[in-house]
């Protein structure tokens, strides 16, 4: 990358650097730390949820996989925009007025178990690994295109991991979620700005949606493989090449229904998101941050897809006339996918364009990150830590141990993402970054958003139908797509590798047969008060509470005076 590149890059990260240590926490309780004081406003709260859930998956990937697979790349987008469909209608608003610090932290005091809570953890930490490796890849792609050189030895790719890594893990245990929101709200905007600018630019220079769709498909689609541009036959119609414009160039119908049902059901389970609701002020919040939320999703992921088309349209044309694009391409095909967004950037912006996605690329990595470490120190910190192994630690010990799990769940990321690298999973997957995220997608979906969403909306749930049902979704979305992952190809692979399908059900009906057998907590109509009455009732209630407690009192008092 030249001078105009490089500075680009530096002064966007300075500015994120800059707005981390000004919203830095000013106490030290686990409140603060984990839930910014639960103080977060609908428009903050909807920018910070987008920072962290506008990922390297959607960034890169989404337009990645549309460049690599025309509408079956799409249906990304599609799953990914639609997972807040269910967060609005099912979750946002109980889920914010029942409180606590995390998902674990929910169903524990929901189902009054402590097993269900360490289950719970468990699942939430595969989660949040399973999201974080595709991240790590994500910033190692973006550093090898536009650094292109290593630190101390080390490979570019690998630079470009353990650079980003460190340094979101020291933002975020620096400055704790209050920090992190106001980094992750800058983060977001400035990623939309980049994605606008890209995308007005290339309308700018006479591209036209429709046009090019209709170009792209005249001819069969071809990706680059080992030198060689090889064409993708349809999974709709097993013998023909496939076209750009039609389904079927990666999945067929059953399969691009799959990869929805898991995008869509992962949303509601994944805990970086999730916890975000728990910083909002009420419930009523909560739901309007959502309903920003989608509107949002839907900006972002119509960009995507038209600048991932406008990259096969306008990448092979490009190549005469700017000679460093033949070491990127086979026959005017890009040889990884993830390059579209960064390589339009440099044809229509030069180095400073390139410039400007790769910050792009970076923020939108080290903002998904950020959210995740600070799930991951909530899980360990508070529901394991302040609970199981130290119950009377102060709230400074409790703190410190968040930003030491947050270092350590950091490292562990970083050591996964040094093992892949685009190329791996060829033979599954039209973007390395969109396929591994949807993995994450996927155990979120099975093992957390069935039993999360029955213990909001359904009185009988129980502790042991809860954990029974996170294992048996856990296991099974596990063994699917392992299988998938392995396998040669055919219908019933790509529902393997998207197994929420099949997944989700089942462990839902695990869960609810368990639950028949056992007995619910003690607490169940208090707590489906809390979630689901008005505020009246719930000021009712409470007022009913304080009147037998002042009754109780007063019978006390005439005990003592007898």
């Amino acid at each position: 990358m030249t001078g105009a590149g490089t500075g680009t890059l530096l002064g966007v990260l300075a500015v994120v650097l800059a707005v981390a240590v000004l919203t830095r926490p000013r106490g030290t309780s686990t409140v603060d730390f984990y839930l910014a004081g639960q103080r977060v406003g609908v428009a903050t709260n909807a920018w910070a949820i987008c920072g962290d859930y506008f990922s390297a998956a959607s960034f890169l990937g989404v337009a990645a996989a549309v460049y690599a697979t025309g509408l079956d790349g799409a249906w990304y987008a599609v799953g990914f925009a639609a997972g807040f469909v269910p967060v609005l209608l099912f979750v946002a608003a109980p889920l914010r007025r029942f409180g606590e610090f995390s998902i674990p932290d929910f169903l524990g005091r929901r189902l009054g178990s402590e097993k269900v809570r360490l289950v719970a953890v468990g699942v939430v930490q595969i989660i949040i690994l399973s999201y974080l490796v595709p991240q790590t890849v994500g910033s190692g792609i973006t550093w090898e295109l536009l650094v292109g050189e290593g630190i101390g030895g080390l490979s570019p790719y690998a630079t470009g991991i353990l650079v980003s890594t460190a340094v979101v893990a020291a933002l975020v245990a620096f400055g704790g979620m209050r920090g992190t929101t106001w980094t992750q709200a800058v983060q977001f905007l400035l990623l939309l700005a980049a994605l606008v600018w890209l995308a007005a630019t290339v309308v700018a220079e006479g591209f036209d949606y429709g046009d090019a769709v209709s170009h792209i498909s005249t001819e069969p689609l071809g990706n680059a493989t080992d030198g060689d541009v090889v064409p993708e036959q349809s999974a709709l119609h097993p013998g023909e090449p496939a076209v750009f414009g039609e389904p079927g160039a990666r999945y067929g119908g059953l399969g691009q229904f799959a990869l929805i049902v898991t995008l869509a059901m992962g949303t509601a389970g994944l805990p970086h998101v999730m916890n975000r609701y728990f910083t909002s002020p009420t419930g009523s919040a909560a739901r309007t941050t959502t309903v920003w939320v989608l509107c949002l999703a839907g900006v972002f992921y119509s960009l995507a897809v038209m600048l991932g088309t406008a990259a096969r349209e306008l990448v092979p044309a490009a190549v005469d006339d700017h000679p460093w694009l033949r070491e990127l391409t086979v026959d005017g095909v890009l040889t990884t996918p993830e390059h579209a967004l960064p390589v339009l950037g440099r044809i229509f912006g030069g180095d400073a364009g390139m410039g400007v996605v790769a910050a792009a690329a970076l923020i939108a990595v080290l903002s998904t990150v950020a959210g995740l470490l600070l799930a991951a120190a909530a899980s360990w910190g508070h529901d394991v830590y302040e609970r199981h192994i130290n119950p009377r630690a102060t709230q400074r010990q409790a703190v410190l141990a968040g930003r030491v799990f947050t270092l350590l769940t950091a490292c562990a990321a970083a050591v996964l993402g040094l093992t892949l690298r685009p190329g791996t999973f060829d033979g599954v997957t039209p973007s390395i970054v969109a396929t591994m995220v949807t993995w994450a997608f996927a155990i979120a979906g099975s093992a957390l958003t069935p039993v999360f969403i029955l213990a909001i909306w359904w009185r009988r749930t129980t502790a042991r139908g809860a954990v029974t049902g996170m294992l048996t979704g856990l296991t099974a979305a596990v063994a699917m797509f392992t299988t998938g992952a392995l396998a040669d190809g055919g219908l019933l692979d790509e529902v393997l590798v998207t197994p929420t399908l099949v997944a989700a059900p089942l462990a839902a009906a695990v869960t609810v047969l368990v639950s028949r057998r056992t007995a619910p907590p003690p607490d169940v109509e208090e707590s489906w008060l809390i979630m689901h009455g008005t505020a009246a009732d719930r000021r009712a209630e409470r007022l009913a509470r304080l009147v037998v407690a002042e009754g109780r009192r007063r019978r006390e008092v005439r005990r003592a005076r007898r």
